[in-house]
């Protein structure tokens, strides 16, 4: 028996074949991709029809769709100085002392204006939503039945933002006809700055009249006192006590030197004249009128009466003088009620000029009618659309498509992988027919009723 080497023992077929490679009998795995794309490769046609229907249907859905236009606008708020005001603060600082109430008036006026944030919250506010819904019949022309859904529709269709660096405010209103989206804009313009106008032009009117009020009051006052002081002055022949008392005390001391004179010549007389000589008789009746004129200016030291003293501050009318001066011993006496009534027509005259100067800010400041807002860029009439971009909606709703297409067709060719007796699957058919059984028995009943 011839002897067997182990090189006898392999096989043709064997030898022919690389060390490393692998035996034809063995399958090898196909990766999952390969079959997803071999499948839909299969289904091209499938695929291909959903393309040019979804196309189609996405040319018609984009050219029916209405076209959009917007129409923007860029406002800067007022800033926190008044130019008008702040002039008055100026010319009031540069004058002096007599219109400081005046510069405090006007530094007051400095400090108004809003901020960004405030004219954004007012551009939203539902007050400048109703009067363009009002003025522009949005509620007809965007076929809504409540006001309220027209109000949302309106802020949808509003984009107001602002610049955090430079305090800019950029409004865009989007609508179907541009020349609607560019009223609206300008709508909110408007509507803000009457609103803003509104807001300063009803507070500076309450302004205005409290002070009206308030100048009524001291001028009344001021008239009071004006007569009391006049009655006072009547009564008791006082125009100015200093003045008076001045006057009053020269013309007594001339009167003391004639006296004096006059004395000294009658005993030079004497001693040439005797006693019954005519001009000694003559200088004895000048001394005695010197004497009763000395008298006279001098007056009482007894204390006025209590209705004379207080009758201006009664309002009383007191009893007539005479006198077309009063005593000199009396003056003191005098002083004190008249100044009181001198220094009380001086407050009231300073408050009467003080209120004003300030009634007449008030005015002014009610008066004014300049635009608070300050437009950058205008809105104006868009002339190319915003939405929408059909070509671009068109691809992508065709893509869109296809791609749930292929993912049906993927889902559908796992489904018939699962063998008829997995539980899941018998499952997901007992519920599918359930639930076609119930809305096949729901059908006949709608069209019943209908």
């Amino acid at each position: 028996m011839s002897a067997t080497y182990p090189s006898q023992l392999i096989s043709p077929e064997v030898e022919d074949y690389p060390p490393n490679a692998q035996s034809p009998d063995v399958d090898v795995p196909t990766p999952n991709w390969v079959n997803n794309a071999s499948l839909l490769w299969r289904k091209r046609r499938v695929l291909i029809r959903t393309a040019g229907v979804s196309l189609v249907l996405a040319l018609v859905i984009a050219f029916t769709m209405p076209k959009q236009y917007e129409s923007g606008a860029r406002i800067m708020p007022p800033s926190n100085s008044m130019g008008g005001a702040a002039l008055l603060a100026a010319l009031a600082g540069r004058a002096g002392g007599g219109l400081g109430s005046l510069g405090a008036l006007a530094s007051g006026l400095v400090g108004g204006g809003g901020n960004t944030a405030l004219f954004i919250d007012l551009l939203r506010s539902g007050t400048i939503s109703g009067h363009l819904i009002d003025r522009f019949d949005l509620q007809h022309i965007y076929h809504k039945r409540y006001r309220i859904d027209t109000a949302k529709y309106l802020a949808r269709h509003t984009k107001i933002v602002d610049d955090k660096k430079s305090g800019v405010i950029t409004l865009t209103v989007i609508d179907t006809d541009p020349a609607r989206a560019r009223d609206i804009a300008q709508g909110y313009l408007d509507e803000l700055n009457r609103l803003v106008n509104s807001t300063n032009t009803s507070s500076a009117h309450q302004e205005r009249i409290f002070i009206e009020k308030r100048l009524h009051g001291v001028q009344e006052d001021l008239q009071k006192a004006q007569q009391q002081l006049s009655e006072f002055s009547s009564t008791h022949a006082t125009v100015d006590i200093k003045e008076q008392a001045r006057a009053m005390v020269d013309a007594a001391a001339r009167l003391q030197a004639q006296l004096i004179v006059e004395q000294s010549g009658m005993d030079s007389l004497r001693q040439t004249y005797g006693d019954g000589n005519v001009r000694i008789r003559s200088a004895q009746a000048r001394i005695a009128e010197l004497q009763a004129q000395i008298a006279k200016m001098g007056g009482s030291s007894k204390a006025l009466p209590a209705n004379d003293s207080n009758s201006a501050e009664e309002g009383a009318l007191p009893s007539h003088n005479e006198d077309l001066y009063p005593p000199l011993r009396q003056l003191p006496r005098l002083a004190v009620p008249y100044a009181n009534l001198y220094r009380e027509v001086q407050v009231q005259e300073t408050v009467y000029e003080l209120l004003t100067q300030q009634y007449e800010l008030a005015r002014i400041q009610e008066a004014k009618d300049v635009p608070v807002v300050s437009v950058i860029d205008a809105p104006g009439i868009p002339e190319k659309k915003s939405f929408p971009p059909r070509l671009l909606l068109a691809l992508l709703i065709t893509v869109i498509s296809v791609v749930i297409a292929s993912a049906l067709l993927l889902l559908r060719e796992q489904w018939l992988k699962v063998p008829a007796n997995d539980p899941r699957k018998a499952l997901a058919l007992e519920i599918s027919t359930c639930v076609y059984r119930r809305l096949a028995a729901l059908m006949p009943q709608r069209k019943a009723t209908r």
